[in-house]
């Protein structure tokens, strides 16, 4: 841990801060105002399919602007988008509502980075524990974010609008101290020098194929669940905020682990470690079609968010092998447009399942998600493993 590293594990928390307000606040915003019921996760959906249409433009920021630059401006339209979602929310107008969560996704394309750029902060020795230590800020989302939205949900006249007007203070905080972090400049090959190569090359390799897939279906299988237990509780007739506890914990469960994960890759392996991640996920669908009270739903969302943190940790350790240093930009954005493509998907499908097959069926479906990472991490390891990029 150095200076520069424990700012930006600050902003990964006030970044999380955001996103876990947003999960616990977008779906019960969606209940209200949307014209459907099947409808009320699109606000969760338009979030996460903003940060899957803006990942390719954030790759490309990140070359020309550089690091710092790059953040800052995501900073800034996360705190426009965040505005204009409480404006919409005091109008009740819920197309305006799902405008702001899809801008707003540009911010979330361009907070995920934060992971890779830690690995830039430290020796290449510590990679593993810097992606880790950032990860671990999501600490101070799960505490701040669930109270902050249990706190300001009454804040004005329509419920949940102030939520969206104190992320705006969480915003030029987060702006504020990413002013102060140094970042290393990109390396750029000179004129004339290998371009690195294309994407497809890059995708040809086992190592990609299966970082890619684990982190994507894994951050599918979370969002698929935490989407829907706000809607899952309320139709339990559990009030909000046991929900806020229960996400809370969810979020806890996805980043304490964060402080011994990393020391658990370098010593057992990246594969080992997801192994364990997949066999969580599936203790969470057997805690989640146990019962529905509240401990089973606090007991559901916390192994689900461990089995999140080792699957997420260990697929971006074994990414940072399938690169070189002038292709980072390019495999970094591949990844997170994956990620986003797959969390839009089960943000979108996360309502309709929840509002028409129940809770018992949702969980059920996630068994298949976790089958094809589990078959993904078995062909990995037979494959013959080539030195890191």
């Amino acid at each position: 841990m150095n200076l520069q590293l424990l700012l930006l594990t600050l902003c990964q928390g006030l970044f999380l801060t955001n996103n876990v307000t947003f999960i616990a606040i977008n779906g019960l915003v969606g209940l209200a105002l949307a014209p459907q019921a099947w409808m009320a996760t699109l606000p969760v959906c338009a979030y996460v399919a903003g940060g899957a249409l803006f990942a390719p433009l954030v790759a490309r920021n990140q070359r020309a602007w550089g690091r710092k630059r790059a953040f800052q401006a995501g900073q800034v339209v996360g705190i426009l988008s965040c505005a204009l979602a409480a404006w919409a929310v005091a109008h009740q107008a819920f197309a305006w509502v799902l405008v702001a969560t899809v801008v707003a996704g540009y911010y979330n394309a361009t907070a995920s980075l934060y992971r890779f750029a830690a690995t830039e902060l430290v020796p290449p020795s510590h990679k593993e524990k810097a992606i880790s230590w950032v990860l671990a800020g999501g600490i101070l989302g799960a505490v701040t974010g669930p109270n902050l939205a249990n706190a300001s949900k009454q804040l004005l006249d329509q419920p949940f609008a102030g939520a969206y007007l104190v992320l705006v203070a969480v915003g030029l905080l987060a702006l504020a101290v990413l002013s102060l972090i140094r970042f290393p400049a990109l390396p750029v090959p000179a004129p004339g020098a290998p371009q690195g190569r294309s994407l497809r090359e890059l995708a040809r390799q086992p190592v990609f194929v299966v970082a890619v897939a684990a982190c994507a279906l894994g951050y599918g299988v979370m969002n698929l669940l935490m989407a829907a237990t706000p809607i899952a509780m309320a139709q339990c007739g559990l009030p909000f905020d046991k929900t806020a506890l229960v996400l809370e914990w969810h979020v806890l469960g996805m980043f304490v682990p964060s402080f011994f994960t990393g020391a658990l890759i370098k010593r057992f392996g990246a594969l080992p470690v997801m192994a364990v991640g997949v066999l969580l996920n599936l203790a969470c669908i057997l805690f989640a079609l146990s019962g529905l009270d509240l401990m089973h739903f606090l007991g559901a969302l916390l192994t689900l968010g461990v089995g999140w943190n080792f699957l997420f940790i260990g697929g971006t350790t074994l990414f940072t092998e399938a690169y070189r240093p002038e292709e980072k930009t390019q495999a970094q954005g591949a990844m997170d447009f994956c990620i986003y493509s797959v969390m839009t998907l089960t943000s979108f499908s996360s309502g309709a399942l929840v509002m028409t097959g129940g809770w018992s069926w949702m969980n059920w479906a996630s068994l298949v998600p976790l089958a094809l990472t589990a078959l993904a991490l078995i062909w990995l390891a037979r494959q013959p493993r080539l030195q890191p990029a």
